[in-house]
């Protein structure tokens, strides 16, 4: 590798600088095990959805590390410089574009829109072209759609989307391709010239050959039943009707045109029967054999009144060049347009093809508009997509990550590591893992919009953070939504709470315990209250007073509440006796003793801060994070602004409604005399009391054994 990278650390996490000319033009050798991020979604991220479209070439929902490499591969064809993309901004310098069709596209974008002397091209330039072109009758697409001809030829192309379907023009209108041109025209060809190489005899006979297809197995099912007949006699009234079966039809509103009697035979059976033609046939089907009769018996075989079936059997011989003639002729969608009309569409083919031509004649210019559009979404968004996948720049720089959300504002603190999410069963399972005290929150917003958030808290406390407390989210386009905490994943914040953390659960716990007791107290009294209300409504009148008994004393109860009162005793004489036992030093061992409290969720907490860890998060919502990225605490205190007074504020501390003051000296007095008693009790204070007032001359044997 001839390049030289540049490598930063940031957070605690080594990454590649990407700055100049150079960093792009070897980007591609760069070992793919050193980017952060190899796959993306375009789901949950904050970049322009139509610009992820050109970064997702091939439309599955990622962004590829191919892909990424693509979009910087044509940013160097078209910069003569490709670091330009850093600098940002939606606008192209013309200057700084390289010879080639993009560049004489953004030109003459410019001269179709009057700014022919512009030095530059804005991505609004680029869209409000696309929108014109969008709407010309000729934009480069391939698609004709039938505003774009007149007269014959819109005709045409309505007759080519009735019977082969369109494909969307760019203005959204259904059109033509090339594709459904030429099969259109190839079918309408065969058919004319299938039609064109019918001999005039055949041609004669269409009629009596459609009036005999239309009845053709309803009279062979008839002419089989006689032959039937003719074998045995008992078969005529077997195949005729059953009673039964008529009788049925006797109880029915009947209509000539009904199933149940076109499924009746065609005429009465009998052994020398023939088809007869005219009322005595089956009603339903008088109209189809008084067109047989009309179309193709008389025509063909002269007038008659019924037809035998050898004469059915010449009319089947007589028809059946016509339905050879018909068997050949070529399938396809444009048939059903009939033979005329396509006669008549054929003679448009020139004018639409013409049509196409023109359409086509655009392209050019249209693909390079649509080159500048890319070229000013990518000035704008690369650089971006870049400082948040190759390297996550953008996020420890605190400049807001593409997967940053917006901030949440919930309990005196602003939370910026906040990320939309996409796929809550990933985060279910993944969430635990990265280690942050994370709040789950659905946010709403009028119009009906909803999404969901996680949003990690890093500094402060957790005390006042609940299911159920409401905040406002403010997202990365400045929309505010309301936000309502339904899930919270426990994992500490600082070492700082971790040290108090097991004091406020004691106290936690305290208060439950008191709340719990006072609560079944007050259910029993109201038990009581009921108990008694109940009495007097069931007897009428007040309940006499019970006669007092005064309570007898249970020796059990008072010997166990002596040995807990002794053994409490015990432990804090033991405890101060310790702590006064170490004289001046007694201040440190106190702050052991809460540090022998503490140490154990302090160490806890020190373990799970060093392995907190942002991929588990991105991986959660699709991102294939390739680098352990560590939030170590300061950088992740930076990530959650507490509430702090403007500078310079001017502050009063009076507060008219401020709690009256608790007597601090007071307290401290008492605490200093049970102090001095205790140390006077253990016999602290025998050296510097007179005889007659130490420990040992007032106790006497009541006092406790001296300690070495």
């Amino acid at each position: 590798m001839t390049h030289r990278w540049k490598v930063y650390r940031s957070g605690g996490v080594d990454q590649i600088a990407l700055r100049s000319r150079g960093d792009l033009e070897h980007l591609e050798e760069l070992d793919p095990k050193l980017w952060l991020a190899l796959s993306m979604p375009t789901r949950g991220v904050h970049l322009d959805a139509r610009t992820l479209e050109l970064f997702d070439r091939d439309s599955d929902g990622y962004v590829r590390r191919p892909e990424v490499l693509e979009a910087v591969a044509w940013i160097r064809k078209v910069y003569k410089d490709p670091a330009t993309i850093f600098g940002g901004g939606d606008a192209a310098q013309l200057d700084k574009l390289a010879e080639g069709p993009v560049l004489v596209g953004a030109r003459r974008l410019l001269a179709n829109l009057g700014k022919a002397d512009a030095k530059q091209v804005t991505l609004a330039d680029a869209t409000n072209a696309a929108a014109m072109f969008a709407t010309a009758k000729h934009n480069g697409d391939g698609v004709v759609h039938a505003d774009a001809v007149e007269g014959d030829a819109r005709a045409a192309i309505e007759d080519i989307l009735a019977t082969h379907g369109g494909a969307p023009d760019r203005s959204g209108k259904p059109g033509v391709d090339k594709a459904r041109i030429d099969a259109f025209f190839a079918e309408a060809k065969a058919l004319v010239a299938w039609d064109d190489a019918t001999e005039p005899a055949v041609a004669k006979i269409a009629a009596a050959a459609a009036a005999v297809a239309a009845v053709h197995a309803k009279v062979d099912d008839f002419f089989a039943r006689c032959r039937l007949a003719r074998f045995d006699a008992r078969s005529a009234a077997a195949l005729a009707p059953a009673d039964a079966e008529l009788a049925a039809l006797s109880k029915q509103t009947l209509a000539l045109e009904s199933e149940a009697i076109a499924a009746l035979p065609l005429a009465r059976i009998a052994a020398d029967g023939a088809l007869p033609l005219d009322e005595a046939v089956n009603p339903a089907w008088h109209a189809r054999i008084a067109k047989l009769s009309a179309d193709a018996v008389t025509p063909l075989l002269g007038p008659r009144a019924a037809l035998a079936e050898a004469d059915w059997r010449k009319l089947l011989e007589l028809v059946a060049a016509h339905r050879a003639w018909q068997a050949g002729k070529p399938a396809g969608a444009a048939q059903k347009l009939g033979v005329e009309r396509l006669r008549g569409v054929l003679a448009q083919q020139a004018a639409v093809e013409a049509a196409l031509e023109q359409d086509l004649a655009v392209k050019p210019e249209i693909d390079a508009v649509a080159d500048v559009e890319r070229l000013c979404r990518y000035q704008r968004d690369l650089g971006t997509l870049l400082a948040s996948y190759v390297n996550f720049s953008s996020f420890y720089s605190r400049q807001g990550a593409v997967f940053q959300a917006g901030t949440l504002y919930l309990d005196a603190r602003g939370c910026t590591l906040v990320l939309e999410v996409v796929d809550p069963g990933k985060h279910a399972t993944l969430a635990p893992m990265a280690g942050f005290y994370l709040a789950y929150c659905d946010c709403t917003r009028a119009g009906g919009l909803t999404k969901t958030i996680a949003a990690a808290f890093t500094a402060g406390d957790v005390d006042n953070l609940f299911v159920g407390r409401n905040g406002v989210f403010v997202d990365r386009d400045g929309a505010d939504w309301q936000a309502t905490i339904t899930k919270v994943v426990d994992n500490p914040i600082s070492i700082r709470q971790a040290f108090w953390a097991p004091y406020r659960k004691l106290a936690r716990w305290i208060e439950e315990r008191f709340a719990k007791r006072g609560a079944a107290a007050e259910a029993e009294s109201q038990a009581k209250l009921d108990q008694g209300a109940t009495s007097v409504a069931e007897a009428g009148k007040p309940p006499a007073a019970p006669a007092e008994k005064k309570p007898g004393i249970d020796v059990g109860t008072v010997a166990a509440l002596g040995v807990a009162i002794g053994g409490i005793a015990a432990v804090v004489i033991a405890i101060l006796s310790g702590i006064f036992g170490l004289g001046k030093w007694a201040p440190l061992g106190i702050l052991g003793i809460m540090l022998a409290i503490s140490a154990p969720s302090m160490l806890l907490a020190y373990l799970k801060l060093r392995r907190r860890n942002l991929g588990p998060l991105l991986d959660a919502n699709g991102w294939a994070i390739n680098a352990l990225t560590r939030i170590n605490v300061p950088f992740g205190t930076a990530l959650t602004d507490r509430a702090a007074l403007p500078p310079g504020a001017e502050r009063s501390l009076e507060d008219p409604y401020a709690e009256k003051r608790r007597p601090w000296k007071l307290y401290l007095a008492l605490l200093a005399i049970i102090a001095l008693a205790a140390a006077w009790y253990f016999g602290k204070l025998d050296d510097y009391l007179p005889d007659k007032l130490t420990r040992a001359a007032v106790l006497g044997e009541r006092a406790p054994a001296a300690k070495p």
